[in-house]
């Protein structure tokens, strides 16, 4: 992959080389690294010049200062520094380790110079510009999901998470519905969004699998616009900070 590449012009090379063609209600799921590599969100460590703040965080977190100034870079807030790890309110509003940069499957310069990927500027924009450049090109009006891998407060390990969405509700508010026994709900609420990225990220790995698109077919789901977005908490509603 490299910046300017079409997505849409892969997905549709994905399918046809799969003898697929896309359906309407169809769902597609992108890693968010094809997407940030697609848009240019390579950076290259060597041209970072760390501020004092970065060089003040480095030893805290025992990273490159370089990398602290991208995190910072990247954050409206600095939540937690432990070794390893700086824990920071992304500027997209997700609560995430190390503004969700990552350096694995980032191939470095010509000149071996390291590169790290920093998440898509607008991870709903992307997926909605994706789905309509697939509705002109196929007809097809499907929905996208961008997804990264992240962590969770009180849970161990990684987890597909939707970054963006387009084409479907990725929170789906069930409260009022009755249950089997007539009870309505109170406070049910779906991270649809969320539950189909962690089903693709089974198929996609995170290692060298090399599998960034999924493709979901067969989910029932109210067709709205629909965003990532609706997916992050409201700080007022946050009892975890």
């Amino acid at each position: 992959m490299q910046a300017g590449d079409d997505l849409a012009r892969l997905v549709q090379d994905g399918l046809d080389a799969c003898g697929e063609r896309l359906r309407d209600h169809d769902v597609l799921v992108l890693a968010q690294k094809i997407v940030s590599k697609a848009e240019g969100r390579s950076v290259r460590l060597a041209d970072v010049v760390p501020s004092a703040r970065a060089h003040e965080l480095a030893p805290q977190c025992d990273k490159d200062p370089r990398l602290v100034e991208l995190i910072l870079s990247e954050a409206a807030e600095v939540l937690r520094v432990r070794p390893g790890v700086i824990v920071v309110v992304h500027r997209l509003g997700f609560v995430l380790a190390n503004a969700g940069i990552d350096r694995s499957n980032v191939a470095p310069d010509a000149d071996e110079a390291e590169r790290v990927l920093l998440l898509p500027r607008d991870p709903d924009g992307s997926a909605s510009a994706l789905r309509e450049a697939l509705r002109v090109a196929t007809g097809a009006d499907v929905a996208v999901i961008i997804n990264d891998s992240l962590g969770r407060a009180w849970r161990n390990g990684t987890l597909g998470t939707a970054l963006g969405a387009s084409g479907l509700p990725a929170l789906v508010d069930l409260r009022g519905r009755p249950d089997m026994f007539q009870r309505a709900l109170q406070t049910t609420e779906v991270g649809l969004g969320d539950e189909i990225a962690a089903a693709a990220s089974l198929l996609m790995g995170q290692a060298d699998e090399g599998r960034p698109i999924v493709l979901v077919r067969g989910l029932r789901f109210e067709r709205r616009t629909g965003s990532g977005a609706e997916l992050i908490r409201r700080r007022e509603l946050d009892m975890f900070r």
